[in-house]
Parts: C-alpha cells; sequence; structure tokens
C-alpha cells in the first residue's frame, strides 16, 4: 500500500479518535480530516468536494424543507397524535415509533420517514417529558432494519440488484426474496431494543430543558365555535400534557369552574386560563382548536406570516402602568396585543385585559417584526427580546402538506423520479402554495448534517482513490478461499467496515466485484453472497457516519459518538450473527 494510503488511514483513525474522546462535533471533525487530505493533495480537490454535490447528501437538504412544511403546518403534529397516541413509558414510546417505521421503510424510501418524524418527535417529546434522545436512535434503527426487508426499502438493495442484473451470470433478486432475512433480523432488532433501549440510551434532550425557564406567564385561550375540542376532555384535548403548563380555571356562562380535572368536558366558548413557563405558552398558542380570548389579536395591522412573538418588560415610565391591559389600549398605542403576563413567580389568576400592570412584568407579546426597532430605545419598556425559533401554525394548509409528501413518496417509490428529483418538487411546491416561506425553509436546514455527509463522503473517495478499501477488501476476502461459510462471514465483515467508513452504497458497490469471483473461484451460487452484502451494507448502527439517517438524528438526540458504539455495536454483533446463521439455510450454496 502507498504512502498516501497510509495516510487516509491514519487521518481516518485520528478522526475516530477525536470522536470518541471529546465533545467535537462529528461535523468540524470529519471536514477537519477532509481539508487536512485536499491540503496535503492526498485527494483531488475535484474528488474531495464531490460529496457536496452529491445526489444523497442534496436529497437530505431538500428533505429538510419538506419536513418544515409539515411541521409548520401543523401536519406533523396530526401524524404523531395518531402514531404515538398517549404512552407514558420510555419502552411504550419506542414500541410506537419502531414499529410502524419499520413496515413503512420496507416500502418507502427510509429518508423522508426519518426526515418528517425527527420534528414531530421533538415536539412529542416535550409534551410527555419523555427524552428525545430516547426514541430518535430507535427511529433510525427502525428505519434501517425495514428497509432491508424488500428490494425496494432501500437504495442499497437496489444498487446491488442492478448489478446483478448487469453481471448477466447470475440471476437477479424478487422484490420479497431480502424478507427471508430482513425480517427475522427486523424481529430481532426490535427485541433488543424493547428489552435494551431504555436502559442504554441517554436522557437528554428538549423535554428537560424546558423546565429551565422559572419565569410562570398567565394566559387566557378561548374555544372557538366549531373548535375540534369541543366535547372533548381536559386529558383528550392533551391539555394536561404540555410541561410546566396549568389550567387555573375556566370561565363558562359568567361561571367559573376553579381545579378543573381532566374528566371535565370542554364547549364552544369556554374561556381557558393557564398558567405556565414561555415554551409551553408558545406550544398552546399553535394548538390546533385555541384561540387568544383578546380579540384584539385579529385586528392587529399584520399578516399573521409577519407577526413575532416578544418577551417586554414593563418599565417603571410605561404610560400604561397602574392600569388595566383593556383600559390603556395597549394594541392601539403598540399596534401589539398582550398574549399573556408573568408576575415574579405570581400566579395571576385574572382575564389578560384584566391585570393590572405593574413595573417589572414581562409581557409575552404578538407584534410584527418591526417592533423591537420601534421601541428598543423606548423608555416605555427596560427590555424587548423576541421568541426565537417561533412560526404560527397554519393548519389550513395542513391536508396540503401531507398530500405533497404522500406524492413525493409515491414519485420516488414507482420510479418515476429519482428521490433527489421527488424532493426537491415536492419542497419546491411546499414554497410555491405558501405551505412554508422560503426563508423559514432555509433556515430548517441543517447546515452542519449536511457538512457532516459530504465530508464523509470525500473522505470515502479518498478511501477509494489511493486504493486503500480495495487493497482492505481483497486481502480480507483471500482468507476466503477455504469454505463457504467462512467467505460469507468474512465479506459480512469487510461490508460492515466498510459501510462504517464510506457510506453503504460505496462498500456494496466495491465488495460486489471481489465477493462474485471468491464465489466463482469456490464454485459455489452468489445470491447467498448477495444477500450478506445487502444487510452488512445496511447494518450500520455502531456510527453515526455510515448511514445518513444517523447523521440526521445527532443534533436533534443531542447524541456523542459513543453512545452509537454502546447501544449500536451489540445491535451489529446480533444482526451479523444472525445473518450468517441463516443465509446458508434458507438459500444453498
Amino acid at each position: 500500500m502507498t504512502l498516501e494510503g497510509w495516510s487516509v488511514i491514519g487521518v481516518i483513525v485520528g478522526c475516530l479518535i477525536l470522536l470518541i474522546t471529546t465533545n467535537l462535533s462529528v461535523d468540524m471533525v470529519l471536514l477537519a480530516g477532509l481539508a487536512i487530505l485536499l491540503i496535503s493533495g492526498i485527494i483531488a480537490p475535484e474528488a474531495a468536494l464531490s460529496g457536496f454535490s452529491n445526489e444523497g447528501m442534496l436529497t437530505v437538504a431538500a428533505l429538510y424543507v419538506v419536513a418544515a412544511g409539515l411541521k409548520e403546518t401543523g401536519a406533523i403534529r396530526y401524524i404523531t397524535q395518531k402514531v404515538m397516541g398517549d404512552v407514558k413509558t420510555v419502552r411504550a414510546a419506542q414500541t410506537r415509533i419502531m414499529m410502524p417505521v419499520m413496515v413503512m421503510s420496507a416500502f418507502l424510501n427510509n429518508t423522508p420517514i426519518v426526515a418528517s418524524f425527527i420534528p414531530a418527535l421533538e415536539h412529542w417529546s416535550k409534551s410527555t417529558r419523555i427524552p428525545v434522545s430516547k426514541i430518535l436512535i430507535p427511529l433510525s434503527y427502525a428505519a434501517i432494519l425495514g428497509g432491508t426487508c424488500t428490494l425496494i426499502g432501500t437504495s442499497t438493495n437496489l444498487i446491488l440488484n442492478g448489478l446483478l442484473i448487469e453481471e448477466g451470470s447470475v440471476r437477479a433478486l424478487g422484490l420479497f426474496e431480502p424478507a427471508w432475512i430482513g425480517v427475522p433480523c427486523a424481529i430481532a432488532g426490535f427485541i433488543y431494543l424493547f428489552l435494551f433501549g431504555d436502559k442504554l440510551l441517554p436522557s437528554r434532550g428538549e423535554a428537560f430543558e424546558s423546565f429551565k425557564d422559572p419565569r410562570e406567564y398567565t394566559i387566557e385561550m378561548m374555544v372557538p365555535e366549531g373548535s375540534p375540542l369541543a366535547r372533548k376532555t381536559i386529558q383528550e384535548a392533551e391539555l394536561r400534557q404540555l410541561p410546566g403548563l396549568f389550567l387555573v380555571e375556566i370561565y363558562r356562562d359568567n361561571g367559573v369552574l376553579p381545579a378543573v380535572g381532566p374528566d371535565q368536558r370542554l364547549r364552544e366558548g369556554d374561556r381557558l386560563i393557564f398558567a405556565g413557563i414561555v415554551d409551553s405558552i408558545v406550544d398552546l398558542q399553535n394548538m390546533q382548536g385555541l384561540v387568544p380570548a383578546t380579540n384584539q389579536v385579529f385586528k392587529l395591522d399584520a399578516p399573521k406570516d409577519d407577526r413575532v412573538l416578544f418577551e417586554a418588560v414593563v418599565s417603571n415610565s410605561n404610560p400604561i402602568k397602574g392600569r388595566r391591559i383593556k383600559e390603556g389600549k395597549f394594541r392601539d398605542r403598540y399596534n401589539a396585543v398582550v398574549l399573556a403576563v408573568s408576575r415574579s413567580g405570581e400566579r395571576l389568576k385574572e382575564k389578560i385585559g384584566d391585570i393590572t400592570l405593574k413595573t417589572g412584568d414581562t409581557l409575552l407579546l404578538e407584534a410584527k417584526k418591526s417592533f423591537q426597532r420601534r421601541y428598543r430605545n423606548s423608555n416605555d419598556f427596560y427590555l424587548i427580546s423576541p421568541i426565537k425559533d417561533v412560526q404560527s401554525t397554519n393548519y389550513d394548509k395542513s391536508g396540503l402538506a401531507l398530500s405533497i409528501l404522500f406524492g413525493m413518496v409515491l414519485l420516488a417509490g414507482f420510479g418515476i423520479l429519482s428521490m433527489l428529483q421527488a424532493a426537491f418538487l415536492a419542497g419546491a411546491i411546499m414554497i410555491l402554495t405558501k405551505a412554508i416561506r422560503y426563508s423559514v425553509g432555509i433556515e430548517t436546514i441543517d447546515w452542519r448534517v449536511l457538512i457532516a455527509i459530504a465530508s464523509s463522503l470525500g473522505i470515502g473517495n479518498a478511501l477509494s482513490s489511493t486504493g486503500v478499501a480495495e487493497h482492505f477488501a481483497i486481502n480480507m476476502l483471500s482468507f476466503a478461499n477455504l469454505n463457504p461459510i467462512t467467505a460469507l462471514i468474512i465479506t459480512y465483515f469487510i461490508t460492515w467496515i466498510l459501510t462504517e467508513l464510506i457510506t453503504n452504497n460505496a462498500a456494496a458497490v466495491l465488495v460486489f466485484p471481489i465477493a462474485l469471483s471468491i464465489a466463482q473461484s469456490i464454485g459455489v451460487d452468489f445470491i447467498p453472497f448477495a444477500i450478506v452484502i445487502i444487510m452488512a451494507a445496511s447494518a450500520s448502527f455502531s456510527t453515526p457516519v455510515g448511514y445518513q439517517t444517523n447523521l440526521m438524528i445527532y443534533g436533534p438526540g443531542s447524541y456523542r459518538y459513543t453512545d452509537y458504539i454502546k447501544i449500536g455495536l451489540p445491535l451489529n454483533l446480533i444482526i451479523a450473527a444472525l445473518t450468517v446463521f441463516l443465509v446458508p439455510k434458507i438459500w444453498s450454496f
């Protein structure tokens, strides 16, 4: 092997050491490794940067826009409610996720499935107080395992079958032929995650971060005429499931219902007084079936997509201080509406309009984007701060967003368009139909994930261009000439290692001709080897870089590199042992 090849190995080993022993992000480490290979001249610029124009990476970028459209229209919340239901434990949550995702991934591309579920599960995690880190790795692993069950479940299966068709000397695979091994492996993976997922996965994520803010607001919401929440109980309406939120009382027919229980049914016209932290108040604002009780919101001189939530602290010189909000004509004065009030931890029970403002009160306002610029130097407020990452939910477009998602999946699933074309078309329609604003769609793209994917592809190109991958594969498979079982074991092992280093598709393409020559030299059928390559190329559980869905959940789940090793390596070994044991029994040599 050449000096350049050893240099590539040194860079990869260095990256792995940094990822395992430090808290540096994956994108930073991989980009630094790629930069070293590029600057040293070990890899040509076009090969190093090819990952940034890779079809898979660009597909992920487009899918972020599609997923954002599903989130902004509330469609993602509908999907979550249907799939997740009302679960209370980590194990039940993981089960609810893995079962439908495995089935869907067998027939649909697993990348858009994971992209759609990530924002849904982040929101669901906050409402159930189950850490998002407990459920995103099971989501990715379930999608990977489900994809191994059919020929169309993952692009790796299709690529390998295409190689079989081109070869001519061996038959192609049937649509459901991979299921003979894929289904047992999916069941084994499900059982493993069901038994050990809760124990081995860390407790990190937004479910606990929402309790860091000690401010408690009082807000008044109303059940409007025709609301889907009417005639539902408080429990059924999920008004007791937002963390850090308390339903103080209900105003009904000029009376008050205090100490509201979970079985209390809602009626049209009910006015609900809530107290809680800002994150839960924002979620309440976007809940379908509830509207702010003040009709002043609907009189704001600004379109809904131009409104932003602000926090503003009432100063000692504010002209409305000492007066009730509705008497001070707050909307007319500031072209902003008070949605909630926080006062030094005190729980305010009055309706919003009846609250008398005091110095130091923190107001949650809905106003035009220009509000901060106009009043940041005003003596009326001590401090004005926008609530970041908050967009109002447009439920009118939720059906459209779901239709776009299903259309994208059908176009890609039936081969009418490539996954890249379908994803870009879906993202464009989301923007053109105003299901999501262009600026919001761009902001939701996780550029760090894209950098990590592109950098890993560039390093994979270095392995191939310097001959390291081929040298490694040939030398390992040369030991397989003894007998077919040994050949299968080594084929699986080398494919798995290359998958973790250079992505699944590249590993399958690289190992295919070498394994084919080994099978022909020992005079056995190649189909068992093809099945082993399919399973090993998809069985990327112990690192975040081997499979793009693992990278997509890395940031949202607040994972570390070692988390994948801890829970993924045992699963890798289980799938490997099951595959090598079952394949010779199902497909004879």
